[in-house]
């Protein structure tokens, strides 16, 4: 039966200590409908949601180890309790699938009455158990204002539609991630979007490992959040990464369309010279993360010459105070310009080079693909036929100057040689 402790819970809900075992010893209430009532009761004397949330997190907790944290904890209903038990498999999967419908059915409406997690993992095993679509949705709604509390681990929910190729519900996190996106801006803005954020970065870096995630549903979940969400893109650059890893057919526009994700400007240094020598990538992303990171070191130099100008070190490198306002001297707005001037210049330089390299690889390619099993025959056999005519021209050039060299008596014996045979002549010796 249920112990009410007067020391830990006042029911006027002033006071502040509180456990949840203590309401509930070893034989607690096995019947549903008599803990719904009893629950009810408890409401009624004004309890406060915190309160009632955790009766409803240990009741369920003790009573469906899937619901619990605790990996140690002892098995609702095991492979050999199926064996032992009278009932058959299917009436024991609907008590279970009651159990749920009924947790959801009395859990309170306040925000964070029900940690996070634990109503993941409700909606882990209401998916299983394919609960009402009403009991479902009210779930991710409930997880939705609070998903910045969610841990990776509980927001990796296997999918448990037969016809999902992939093996985490991807559809479920977007879903939820967009109803994170249309509450009000109280709620998304400030470090709960940027904890979101890094959440669903990490959360694509585990799901990019699966070969049947479409690009689609990648690019949709990476997409759902804005640019200013991410302070960082490292995440998101190593969730790319491990997608074009796993997956070498991605063609070279879809390539693109997957780097135009990243923000090279918010790339830390290690990841920069990553990507710099990541050959998966495109030409073009690598040359906006090295000019990203050109422009970060030609900043830097700027300020260190100017503390160093100045005999002490720039307020911007202090993070105290900010730099007084001033006007800039010709000769700093010269260089400045200058400066400028020069970067412009490279960026077209390398712009130039990188469309020379373009254009130099679908040559090669195009080589490529004209040339088949004998291909090597296109090469070899004009140059055997060249260097032939060039002996050939040798020959007739060293006999036309043999020619010209003899006298017109040579010429005469030459010719009367010539109409003899050799046999004769071999004769006539």
């Amino acid at each position: 039966m249920m112990k009410l402790s007067p020391e830990s819970v006042n029911l006027t809900g002033k006071s502040t200590h509180f456990s949840a075992e203590c309401w509930f010893d070893d034989t607690c209430i096995l019947d549903m409908d008599y803990f719904v009532k009893t629950l009810s009761g408890i409401k009624a004397k004004g309890v406060r949601p915190e309160l009632i949330g955790s009766i409803i997190t240990h009741y369920a907790s003790k009573w469906l180890p899937d619901l619990s944290n605790d990996e140690g904890s002892e098995v609702f209903m095991g492979p050999k309790d199926f064996e032992d038990s009278p009932e058959s498999v299917t009436a024991i999967w609907m008590k279970k699938r009651f159990f749920v419908e009924t947790l959801v059915g009395i859990l309170p409406p306040e925000k964070d009455s029900i940690p996070c997690n634990f109503l993941l993992r409700l909606l882990r095993v209401a998916n299983m158990v394919r609960v009402e679509p009403s009991y479902r949705v009210d779930l991710e709604k409930r997880i939705s204002w609070q998903l910045d509390q969610a841990s990776l681990k509980e927001l990796l929910i296997p999918s448990f539609v037969h016809t999902c190729g992939t093996l985490l519900d991807v559809e479920l996190v977007l879903r939820l991630v967009k109803r994170f996106m249309n509450l009000d801006e109280s709620v998304r803005s400030g470090s709960a979007l940027i904890k979101v954020a890094k959440l669903v970065d990490n959360y694509l870096a585990e799901a990019a490992v699966d070969a049947n995630l479409t690009l689609t549903e990648f690019f949709g979940l990476a997409d759902a959040l804005p640019a200013h969400a991410r302070y960082t893109d490292d995440g998101l650059y190593r969730a790319i990464d491990t997608y074009l890893k796993t997956h070498p057919g991605v063609s070279k526009q879809e390539r693109k369309t997957l780097c135009r994700l990243i923000d090279s400007r918010k790339l830390s240094p290690e990841a920069s010279l990553h990507a710099a020598q990541n050959e998966r990538l495109p030409v073009r992303a690598v040359i906006q993360v090295l000019l990203s990171e050109q422009t970060k070191v030609n900043k830097h130099q700027i300020d260190w010459s100017g503390s160093f100008i100045s005999g002490t070190r720039s307020p911007n490198q202090l993070g105290l105070i900010e730099p007084p306002a001033r006007c800039m001297s010709k000769r700093e707005m010269n260089v400045q310009q200058m400066e400028i001037k020069r970067l412009k210049e490279d960026v077209l330089r390398l712009q130039s080079q990188c469309m020379t390299m373009q254009s130099q690889i679908e040559k090669l390619l195009e080589k490529k693909r004209g040339s088949g099993l004998f291909g090597w025959k296109k090469i070899i056999v004009p140059s055997l036929v060249n260097k032939v005519d060039k002996i050939g021209e040798i020959d007739r050039e060293t006999d036309v100057g043999y020619v010209a060299r003899q006298t017109p008596g040579d010429m005469k014996t030459r010719l009367v040689r010539g109409r003899t045979p050799n046999k004769w002549r071999k004769s006539l010796s």
